[in-house]
């Protein structure tokens, strides 16, 4: 199994480990799995979400790191061009990806 220093090392995300993402409070404090991650086209930032929700009040910002250290598969989508959005059923399951309006 890769440690977190060994996929950092082989980093394909195109903002760093350090840069903060979107996430939401189910996948920090409830353990809900990601299952939506959008590439965002105007600044190329990242949001790795849980699918459940989409209230403000649940938002919540973490590193890209963290959320690669929280759901290692996410290397998957890592080429996941700007303005699209991949999304799965389940954890471990296969990414299905689309642009994003």
């Amino acid at each position: 199994m890769q440690t977190l220093a060994m996929r950092i090392a082989q980093w394909l995300f195109d903002q760093s480990p350090s840069t903060a993402a979107l996430t939401t409070r189910q996948v920090l404090e409830k353990d809900a799995g990601i299952l939506v991650v959008i590439h965002y086209e105007e600044d190329h930032s990242w949001a790795f979400l849980c699918g459940t929700t989409d209230s403000d009040e649940d938002g919540r910002v973490i590193g890209m790191g963290t959320a690669l250290r929280l759901d290692p598969t996410l290397m998957q989508v890592a080429d996941l061009l700007p303005g699209w959005v991949a999304e799965r059923k389940r954890v471990g399951g296969v990414w299905h990806r689309r642009s994003f309006p």
